[in-house]
């Protein structure tokens, strides 16, 4: 396989979407959220991301009102505008046997320990993971993108994530981005343990508006 390092926005406008091919669950109780949690402790290695109601008033802002963790055919949707960040949600993100995989990890836990205090452990930023495979490019969009020749749609990231129902557009969405971070980690594992690839030459490396790391609003 042949990493390229970067990739244009005209041509990941070109590209098929990619969509979360299993289950979606919304979290709504803290038992559900106990019996999700206990599904996720058994899995190795899983996907996180988190969604926040947007603002569009100055000085006006928001707790994160969605933490999406998905395994590689499940995906549960902690609604914690109803429920908050529960301690087996807690339990969960400071277990050390279980790996959680991100972007952008850094602003989400800032943002979580809004509701309540946690100590994160056994995490990967693929911002900072995909250094060792060439990858230049930032955001879950363009790496995505680079391996997969797919296109993650980021149509919903401005709707409501406070709303009484989510939308089935608005699941899909929370569980396409948590889920693609687990498999871009699978797959750069994968790549890792063959040597079945190689990065594309500087002269072919597409030019790009940045290569400093991109924060949440371009997850």
């Amino acid at each position: 396989m042949i990493i390229k390092r970067n990739i244009s926005k005209q041509t990941i406008s070109e590209l098929p979407k990619a969509f979360f091919p299993g289950r979606i669950f919304v979290v709504q109780t803290e038992t559900e959220a106990e019996k999700a949690v206990e599904y996720l402790s058994s899995q190795k290695v899983i996907g996180i991301d988190s969604e926040t109601r947007p603002s569009f008033t100055k000085g006006q802002s928001h707790k994160v009102a969605l933490l999406q963790i998905s395994s590689d055919d499940i995906c549960f949707l902690f609604r914690l505008n109803m429920i908050g960040l529960t301690p087996s949600i807690i339990q969960l993100l400071e277990n050390p046997h279980v790996i959680k995989v991100g972007l952008s990890l850094k602003d989400d836990f800032m943002m979580l320990r809004k509701r309540a205090p946690f100590k994160q452990q056994a995490c990967i930023e693929l911002q900072e993971y995909v250094n060792q495979f060439g990858i230049r490019d930032k955001s879950l969009q363009k790496i995505y993108g680079i391996l997969f020749d797919e296109k993650i749609s980021k149509s919903q990231r401005l709707s409501n994530w406070e709303a009484d129902v989510l939308s089935d557009a608005q699941k899909l969405y929370a569980a396409t981005d948590a889920w693609s971070c687990l498999r871009i980690y699978n797959l750069l594992q994968e790549l890792k343990e063959n040597g079945n690839y190689e990065v594309a030459p500087e002269e072919e490396v597409i030019q790009s508006t940045s290569f400093t790391t991109e924060s949440t609003e371009n997850k």
